[in-house]
């Protein structure tokens, strides 16, 4: 069912914030930093994939990114929902669900066997997708997924995640500059800010953290191992 109630945006990327705290999606350690999936060192780490089981959150953000894409993008600027493997799969499920499209999703890379496909599901010539996410960092992972679509003689102008790390200003050109526009609920700015009004975080912790998201490649450049 279409959400037609419409917060303010403010409101909701707190709210998003305070869910994803509550769940413990968001991890700060600034003594031992994270890992990322580019080798890089952080010391934050969100995991989205925790909201899928946590219903009552799950379907809040589900209404909150239907609402924000419809009023950013449109209401009937889409004919397909795409989500992207793994992690956007269930997310683009339940934004589909609610705008009463297709679903399909899109792989990393094609299958080694039967007919090599990276769409799964019924995409067609001219139909405009929407690629959903649970999150983007710096973009680039978005644009293979984005290019797998154009293949099949759709388009996609459009990704939509529940988080945006905010944090990198190559972003949203990189993605620009590939004719996509990013949508998104909240950013780790919005969560520093939440984590300070719940006291989530020591305070020593979370000045290191805004350290690193006001300088991110420097922080990253100063704790390599």
């Amino acid at each position: 069912m279409i959400p037609t109630s419409f917060p303010p945006r403010e409101e909701i990327a707190r709210l998003t914030a305070r869910m994803l705290l509550e769940i413990g999606a968001v991890n700060f350690n600034t003594r031992e930093p994270y890992t990322l999936a580019s080798g890089l060192p952080s010391p934050s780490y969100i995991d989205c994939r925790k909201l899928i089981s946590y219903p009552r959150i799950r379907s809040t953000l589900m209404d909150f990114l239907t609402v924000t894409v419809m009023r950013d993008a449109g209401f009937e600027a889409f004919d397909n929902i795409a989500g992207g493997e793994t992690a956007g799969i269930p997310f683009a499920a339940l934004v589909a669900e609610r705008m009463g499209l297709p679903m399909t999703y899109v792989r990393k890379k094609p299958k080694d066997y039967g007919r090599n496909a990276r769409i799964e599901g019924a995409m067609s010539e001219g139909q405009r997708v929407l690629l959903v996410e649970d999150l983007t960092t710096d973009g680039g992972s978005k644009l293979s997924f984005v290019d797998a679509i154009r293949q099949t003689g759709a388009t996609c102008a459009h990704t939509a995640v529940i988080f945006y790390y905010g944090i990198f200003p190559e972003t949203e050109k990189t993605l620009g500059d590939h004719g996509v526009r990013l949508h998104h609920l909240c950013t780790w700015w919005d969560v520093l800010a939440e984590a300070r009004a719940a006291g989530a975080f020591d305070a020593e912790t979370l000045a290191e953290v805004e350290n690193f998201l006001n300088a991110p490649r420097e922080w990253q450049e100063a704790h390599r191992r």
